[in-house]
């Protein structure tokens, strides 16, 4: 164990401490000579509640068959990347800011004169969430930001893709509270936000989503 590892007061209290070896991305604590790893909130309750529910409503004989979330995928689509160079930066750094995570800068495929668009050309960014950061921030999502959209009524049932994914667009990220209106204001930008799982049908998948808490409209 590193000498200058930093603690909260609240570990140093309970006399945990960040292990060295901890996961790339996710916290591990130890105390004596045993670890443990980090679980998101939405995890736990996911294995305590939403798996029994799940095997008493669709009759599974094994708790594995229980469908459960495999990725989060985050797409930005920077239609102003033609004409202006610094608005790839600017999404990075907002997906950024959003996921806790560096994303990855899309390129065009191919060129498209009538869209001033060449091949290889920078056009947008994603990041893709797995673990404790995909729980972390479905539960952001379900319970902090979509309640903050205007006039929101719940989010579409219909949009699964029959293998039981389901994909939903966010018109402003002024929607995540990290980021900061006046520095975003005349700039705002959506994105596409994938949710994948292991169902094998749209309506496990819809069941799954509603039990970890995704708004669906009535």
């Amino acid at each position: 164990m590193a000498e200058n590892s930093k603690k909260t007061k609240a570990e140093k209290a309970a006399g945990f401490e960040i292990a060295e070896a901890a996961p790339k991305g996710e916290k591990t604590y130890e105390k004596g000579h045993k670890q443990a790893a980090y679980i998101a909130r939405l995890q736990k309750r996911y294995e305590e509640e939403v798996v029994p529910a799940l095997v008493k409503e669709f009759g599974y004989t094994n708790p594995m068959e229980v469908p459960h979330l495999v990725k989060i995928v985050l797409n930005m689509r920077v239609g102003k990347a033609t004409a202006d160079s610094k608005a790839i930066e600017e999404a990075v750094n907002d997906l950024t800011i959003i996921s806790g995570q560096k994303p990855l800068v899309t390129k065009a495929k191919k060129s498209i004169a009538n869209f001033h668009l060449r091949e290889g050309q920078e056009i947008g960014c994603k990041v893709t969430l797995r673990r404790a950061r995909m729980y972390d921030f479905f539960d952001k999502l379900v319970n902090i930001c979509l309640p903050r959209v205007r006039d929101f009524h719940g989010v579409s049932a219909s949009s699964f893709d029959g293998r039981g994914n389901y994909s939903l667009g966010v018109k402003e990220q002024l929607i995540f509270p990290e980021i900061d209106y006046d520095r975003v204001a005349s700039r705002t930008q959506g994105m596409d936000i994938t949710v994948v799982t292991t169902a094998k049908t749209d309506k496990e998948a819809l069941a799954l989503l509603r039990a970890l808490g995704m708004p669906f409209a009535k």
